[in-house]
């Protein structure tokens, strides 16, 4: 899969940013949906920017999604939608009242422009991305709206109940919408030679990365009203910079993780969040700057490979950002992490540049993925359509959701 960054938040600073207009993918949607045919990829995570599609309460402009749609449809490509991506309209957080109201709303206004067009087939949804790392950002850090400290549980509290109230507006529309979490997968560790007390922090540190899923499912917060059923695909994001030590924030470095006794291999921590839900899952973000782009999609692959070995039912592996993108609050330089660097002129939309390693390392790694998936049948491993099953019956079904590539 591919991954368009699409944030439209208010960062630091109080200033709008709009990813979609500033790597120019609005634009030259055309080229960058024809540049991935090359890698035989056909579905792409995209984002309708609720800040610009409710400028007014209850008002919608669907104009832009509208030709995202229709230019989607006409080259093949499956997009899944981010309702939400860290950006809210202007007069709105987390935690003012009609939040979540308003985004309910939203949601089932989008439902019902894209079932009017495109009343057949599959429609999967992120309504709200990275709840986790949301709520931190504008709750904790002052990161962005609603610039609070230590308020963090609120502010996913908040945004949890939009979130759910979000998917039973739209399933009243359309009952057999898709719902793809996007919450980050981590591991965050004790220093060594900790206290019992240090131990205990990092263990519940670590926990909390499930809060906005279990809150989803109903596990936490029932009052809220989340059910298991409004999950289907739990989709991890997974970064090199997902693995830290408590209080220092030190990292544990990927590169060397065979040097770190307290380093988790991404299979493992896969394998801990489909025993904990028992849903497919969808590797739904992941990157790395620089040169060491080849040898991150080298080692997820492996990864991968290997959880596909265990039986995992993991249903696809999103590159994000597939185009490369700077960061919120500095808009330069740009991060050079994507499969494409955006040669940014002023004046002009920014030039897409294949990173010819990175490419190279992408067809090996989906190499080894088929390989995997061979490997794997060969061996009698269940895959995601088997009927072991009542949960893999549901995992037959939904596997239609996703396009083999």
């Amino acid at each position: 899969m591919a991954g368009f960054e699409c944030t439209d938040k208010l960062n630091a600073f109080g200033n709008r940013v709009d990813f979609l207009t500033l790597t120019g993918h609005l634009a030259l949607l055309e080229q960058d949906y024809k540049n991935l045919a090359p890698f035989h990829i056909r579905t792409v995570r995209e984002g309708i920017r609720w800040s610009q599609v409710e400028k007014a309460p209850y008002q919608y402009d669907w104009s832009a999604v509208g030709a995202m749609l229709k230019r989607g449809r006409a080259l093949g490509i499956q997009q899944v939608w981010d309702l939400c991506h860290f950006g809210y309209p202007d007069d709105l957080t987390p935690l003012h009242p009609m939040f979540a109201r308003r985004f309910a709303a939203m949601c089932r206004a989008f439902v019902q422009y894209y079932r009017f067009h495109f009343p057949e087939g599959p429609l999967v949804v992120t309504p709200i991305n990275e709840v986790s790392f949301i709520s931190w950002l504008g709750g904790d850090v002052r990161g962005t709206s609603p610039y609070c400290t230590r308020q963090g549980w609120e502010v996913k509290y908040g945004l949890m109940r939009a979130y759910i109230e979000g998917i039973a507006g739209m399933r009243e529309i359309d009952p057999d919408i898709r719902i793809l979490t996007t919450e980050p997968l981590v591991n965050i560790v004790a220093p060594r030679g900790c206290t019992p007390e240090q131990q205990a922090e990092a263990q519940l540190a670590h926990e909390h990365q499930f809060q906005a899923v279990d809150m989803l499912c109903g596990h936490v917060c029932p009052e809220l009203g989340g059910r298991p059923e409004y999950l289907d695909i739990l989709g991890l994001n997974y970064y090199y910079s997902n693995q830290w030590e408590i209080g220092t924030h030190t990292q544990l470095s990927w590169v060397n993780e065979h040097q770190d006794e307290r380093w988790q291999p991404l299979r493992s921590l896969l394998q801990m969040a489909y025993d904990r839900y028992q849903k497919p899952i969808a590797l739904t973000e992941t990157s790395h700057p620089g040169i060491d782009r080849p040898h991150w999609i080298r080692f997820v692959a492996e990864e991968c490979a290997a959880a596909l070995q265990a039986g995992i039912p993991l249903w696809g592996i999103c590159l994000y950002p597939i185009i490369d993108r700077p960061d919120w609050d500095h808009l330069s330089p740009w991060h050079r992490s994507g499969l494409w660097d955006a040669e940014d002129e002023p004046g002009e939309l920014p030039e897409r540049v294949l990173y010819q390693p990175y490419a190279d390392a992408l067809l090996d790694a989906q190499q080894m993925m088929e390989d995997a998936i061979l490997t794997g049948s060969e061996k009698g491993i269940p895959r995601p359509n088997s009927t072991m099953s009542e949960g893999n019956r549901r995992f037959r079904k939904l596997r239609q959701v996703f396009k083999r590539v």
